[in-house]
């Protein structure tokens, strides 16, 4: 799908279906682009996967919102060289970063 190919800026939401987890991930990063990511999930050590093999500057973790003012804002692959804002970004400049945001149930 178009969608799926380009980096849409709008209030949009697609919904792939698929029958593993290394499937997911794997059409998850197969784009030029990676600047967010987004999944919900209840467990735990499929949190932490997802973390380290997606391929996006930014991850929501059981929420839709990737990022936070004291953490580094940007992408990586063609959605961004580099990133802005946050604690101490210009010491990493040029190393790909990650930042994962995850909300638990009935803490809030």
């Amino acid at each position: 799908m178009l969608i799926a190919q380009e980096e849409t800026f709008a209030p949009v939401m697609a919904l792939f279906k698929f029958d593993t987890e290394e499937e997911a991930v794997q059409r998850a990063n197969d784009t030029s682009m990676g600047l967010a990511s987004y999944y919900f999930t209840k467990n735990i050590d499929r949190t932490w996967r997802l973390l380290e093999n997606l391929e996006a500057g930014m991850i929501g973790m059981n929420t839709g919102n990737a990022s936070a003012a004291e953490s580094p804002f940007g992408g990586i692959k063609e959605s961004g060289y580099g990133k802005e804002s946050g604690k101490d970004v210009a010491i990493q400049e040029y190393m790909v970063t990650k930042t994962g945001t995850l909300t638990l149930s009935d803490h809030y």
